[in-house]
């Protein structure tokens, strides 16, 4: 007997596009680090990143990919669990 699809949880949807987001974060942050800011906002010393507002855009985006991902992985435990149950 073959068991029923099982669709993905709300769950495991909002981990995934947390993820998601996080990503585009994470890739934003580094291009505007690598191009460097525009010459209409460079400040009385010349063309700066703030590094340190960029440092935490990192972490913040970091913490979030980690936060999505153990909660995906929770969520695919309590899919094993369930599929075991079920069996």
């Amino acid at each position: 007997m073959a068991l029923p699809e099982v669709p993905m949880t709300i769950g495991m949807t909002s981990s995934l596009q947390g993820m998601q987001r996080a990503e585009t974060q994470i890739n934003q942050v580094a291009q505007y680090i690598a191009q460097g800011p525009s010459s209409t906002s460079a400040g009385p010393e010349g063309d700066i990143v703030d590094l340190s507002a960029q440092a935490v855009a990192l972490i913040e985006a970091k913490n979030s990919f980690e936060a999505n991902t153990s909660a995906l992985k929770v969520s695919d435990q309590m899919t094993q669990t369930l599929l075991k149950t079920i069996r």
